[in-house]
């Protein structure tokens, strides 16, 4: 079997799009797998990192603050939809997968116009504006929230979750009893509100000697760190611009500070972690804040809005680390939404689209 992968971005695209093709290697060892996306954005290097073959497509986003320079991007996603027909023409897919982002609606558009089935991915609460221009075009529709009928015909809908790291559930929990653990993570490129909020609040988590890990993002790194050493460079809280060992991370943590990207929810719920979310606001459709209230309406996790973050969110994290009554109360609704083997029921869903596919033929 073939299968054509398609999207990217962001890491929160990128991820669960490898995810489906290490699980569809998985299932079929001899399937050859080919990604599109879009030149310039990070899965141009993410996928060839993780052993897959991808071909970029000069596909843009709108700039919705600009409207009249939309004029090229019309061009070049024109372009895009062209460029996509010759790489399906070529490749000749059995399946065409889209996760969502520029690349995935050109691709997605041009298998269905030749004929290849198609099943998307949405990994948010709220869909994005490519999944949902695509959805008629669709023969499924993977995703990771209840309630998504308000987007996409329910006929077509299977709850899957989002794939997650496939070695996540293999970290080591401290030993070191007594001692409460904050994990503060902002996403792969740091988030601002997160590590203001936090450098604000060196000196008090020093007081209340919690054990505290801090990933910064490169971005931030610098800055961050000269705050840490502006408050004598405390020994309970270490400062990382990025952290490679996040299995065990997650393990020893008591309590996690995040963003609420879909990836991340995903991971939190599979690991049963209270948390306390901070949604981004710079993101399309709100979409984070949709996603933290999934969990915040079933207790499931604190939400600290973004513009509140200063004033709330060292306060809140120290107050629900001295809670072990709300810790748990979290940590048991959390664990009742994790969605189990993701990638692996995703992948037989496009594995049974390409033989109901061959069956027609």
């Amino acid at each position: 079997m073939r299968y054509l992968i398609s999207g990217g971005g962001t890491g929160g695209h990128i991820f669960p799009a490898v995810s489906i093709a290490n699980a569809l290697k998985d299932l079929d060892p001899e399937a050859q797998i080919l990604f599109v996306g879009a030149l310039g954005r990070m899965e141009m290097e993410r996928v060839p990192q993780a052993g897959y073959e991808i071909v970029g497509l000069p596909v843009r986003g709108f700039n919705r603050a600009q409207p009249w320079k939309n004029i090229s991007v019309l061009i070049d996603l024109f372009k895009s939809i062209l460029q996509a027909k010759r790489i399906i023409r070529d490749f000749r897919p059995d399946v065409a997968v889209g996760v969502g982002g520029y690349a995935s609606g050109a691709a997605m558009w041009a298998a269905a116009q030749m004929g290849i089935p198609i099943l998307l991915q949405e990994q948010n609460g709220f869909a994005g504006v490519t999944n949902k221009l695509l959805k008629n075009k669709a023969a499924k529709i993977c995703v990771a929230y209840e309630g998504m009928e308000r987007f996409f015909p329910a006929d077509k809908i299977i709850l899957t979750g989002n794939p997650v790291r496939q070695n996540l559930t293999t970290g080591v929990k401290s030993q070191e009893s007594g001692v409460k653990r904050l994990l503060i993570i902002g996403g792969s490129l740091g988030a601002r509100t997160i590590n203001e909020a936090v450098s604000e609040g060196i000196k008090e988590l020093k007081s209340e000697g919690i054990k505290v890990v801090w990933q910064t993002g490169k971005t931030y790194y610098e800055r961050c760190k000269a705050a840490w050493e502006a408050a004598g460079s405390p020994a309970n809280i270490e400062v990382h611009d990025f952290l490679s060992d996040m299995p065990d991370r997650y393990a020893q943590a008591d309590l996690v500070i995040s963003r609420a990207g879909a990836s991340s929810i995903s991971e939190l719920c599979l690991l049963g972690k209270p948390a306390i979310l901070v949604p981004s606001p710079n993101v399309a459709e709100d979409h984070q804040t949709h996603n933290a209230m999934a969990l915040v309406n079933k207790e499931a996790a604190v939400l600290v809005r973004d513009a509140e973050a200063s004033e709330k969110l060292i306060s809140t994290a120290i107050e629900l680390l001295q809670d072990e009554k709300k810790l748990q109360n979290l940590h048991t609704n959390i664990l009742q939404l994790a969605q189990k083997d993701s990638a692996k029921r995703i992948a037989e869903e496009v594995i049974a689209l390409a033989r109901k596919e061959g069956m027609m033929e």
